[in-house]
């Protein structure tokens, strides 16, 4: 994922990615946009307490919109920094990541537990991550998911927790691997490609393995989302055919090896995102494809593009996902700046927000925060070519949000990005978009509103997951003033005490309104601050 995909060149038909690395990532400015739009006055469903005025919101000051950062365990990219850390040191890694990302109005984490049939967490399936002590199947000394998932939420951070399907090794010899890896267990899912391992997508036996252990995870721990990254089949990289000949003589029932390929992710896509919403319903699964489908020359519907083709490429179907609604949401990975030939961000954001349109499936951008600062490209040396993403995406109501890869570039601030982010587009916190087809309620309004001291106090709502502070000036505040960000002050997560609180600085109109897990937001309740 990610790092592993270099700039596409502007005459090549196709970004080959050859690196080790690539096997496993692979997660002048526009002035701001300052338009409004009209929406309804309250952001909630299931309270009953929705005004019907319609209410102008700016741009500048989105109500709902997804923040997050991807944290990569997989070559302690990201976390932790190195292998054989005590577990106080992680942790302390791990907290500041969080701090870092809360600093910046972040609201999400996408964090990588599977980096390669393996598990930073406690899995009856696989071995432990060689990425937490150097040596693949060594216990840790400690579990570090339920302490990841409950940092996250104590920050009011949502916590996806991010798989690959189909790795196995970076090595292909399978007695370097642990006695009990799967890929040992059963040596006939494993397809060795160009020294590397991986399971054989068309084998449903695959499928179902996969299923199981994304499953387990969903079913043991409080995890928010389930998330895939863009590996599926293999990259092109040495030109290798993949060894799947045999799968395909016995599956494949007449098609075409390439259509063979794509309903097998198809397939496993489509049982995984059953899988983790029968398990619990209010949990999210989305995918971060490779950022282009096909390109006009593949397909009279695809973008005004000339690289590669995930569609060809790597069998990775996106706008069937998002036509059978497979996933909640699609996160592509556009990774290459404004006007750059072969890979025109400006041109793939439009393609992808018509993709979505009408579907119920969300769309958020994937950025390429690791590329700022770099000589990748000219438009990388200036720090207000990132920033410019996210002006262009306000044009485009379908975008939700935007992911950065990755969190090793929150402490580094390259360019000073983040602060000219944080400026012009993230000057106030944001709820998470709500995704219709999760359900959940708003809860009820909090209650016993008022000003102890210097702190705002309420009590708890029942099913609260958080609670949104909102400050007017003045004693009268409008049907509107909750309908955008511009007022809101912060996302307060739930705690287990008897009273709800929020420091206060400054008098005025205070309102509160409280929030399930998914972010369904309950009416305000109000009190009028000396």
């Amino acid at each position: 994922m990610r790092n592993g995909h270099r700039p596409l060149a502007a005459a090549a038909a196709i970004a080959v990615v050859t690196t080790g690395l690539a096997y496993f990532f692979g997660p002048g400015a526009a002035p701001a946009d300052s338009e409004t739009r009209r929406a309804p006055a309250s952001g909630s469903r299931a309270s009953g307490k929705v005004s019907a005025e319609a209410c102008e919101v700016s741009a500048k000051f989105p109500k709902r919109q997804l923040r997050g950062v991807w944290i990569a365990t997989v070559h302690n990219v990201d976390w932790p920094s190195k292998t054989g850390l005590t577990p106080e040191r992680q942790q302390a890694e791990y907290t500041r990541i969080l701090d870092e990302a809360v600093r910046r109005n972040f609201n999400a984490v996408f964090v990588q537990v599977r980096p390669a049939s393996d598990a930073i967490y406690k899995s009856p399936f696989e071995p432990w991550s060689q990425w937490l002590t150097g040596t693949a199947g060594k216990d840790p000394g400690w579990e570090p998911l339920p302490f990841l998932i409950a940092e996250a939420h104590r920050r009011g951070l949502e916590f996806h927790a991010w798989f690959n399907p189909y790795r196995a090794s970076d090595k292909d010899n399978l007695s370097k691997l642990p006695a009990t890896h799967p890929a040992r267990v059963h040596p006939d899912w494993v397809v060795r490609h160009e020294g590397k391992l991986y399971y054989n997508p068309g084998l449903p036996e695959v499928r179902a393995y996969t299923t199981q252990v994304v499953t387990d995870v969903v079913r043991r721990y409080d995890i928010d989302g389930v998330h895939f990254d863009d590996y599926f089949y293999p990259y092109p990289g040495k030109g290798t055919k993949f060894g799947d000949a045999a799968a395909f003589t016995k599956y494949g029932n007449g098609r075409s090896l390439a259509a063979w390929r794509r309903a097998n992710v198809n397939k496993l896509v489509a049982e995984v995102g059953q899988a983790v919403h029968a398990a619990k319903p209010y949990v999210k699964f989305g995918i971060s494809p490779f950022g282009i489908w096909r390109n006009k020359s593949n397909d009279p519907t695809g973008s005004d593009t000339k690289g590669l083709s995930a569609y060809d490429a790597i069998y990775a179907d996106a706008r069937a996902w998002i036509k059978a609604r497979s996933v909640d949401y699609v996160m592509p990975q556009l990774y290459w700046p404004r006007g750059f030939a072969a890979a025109d961000y400006a041109k793939l954001v439009p393609w992808w927000a018509d993709a979505v349109k009408g579907t119920g499936v969300h769309l958020y951008i994937g950025q390429a925060l690791y590329r700022v600062g770099t000589k990748d490209s000219p438009a990388w040396t200036k720090s207000g070519e990132l920033p410019a993403h996210l002006a262009l995406n306000r044009r485009y109501p379908e975008v939700r949000g935007d992911v950065y890869f990755s969190a090793a570039q929150l402490g580094r601030n390259p360019l000073g990005v983040l602060d000219k982010i944080v400026k012009d587009h993230y000057p106030r916190p944001a709820l998470l978009p709500l995704v219709e087809a999760r359900g959940g309620a708003a809860p009820a309004a909090p209650t016993g509103l008022r000003r102890s001291g210097d702190t705002l106090v309420w009590k708890p709502s029942a099913g609260a997951r958080a609670y949104a502070v909102y400050r007017v000036a003045g004693a009268a505040p409008d049907p509107c003033a909750t309908a955008d960000a511009r007022n809101l002050l912060a996302v307060v997560p739930a705690t287990d005490a008897p009273e709800q609180s929020y420091p206060v600085k400054a008098g005025g109109t205070y309102l509160v309104t409280a929030l399930d897990r998914l972010t369904n937001e309950s009416a305000p309740t109000t009190a009028v601050l000396p």
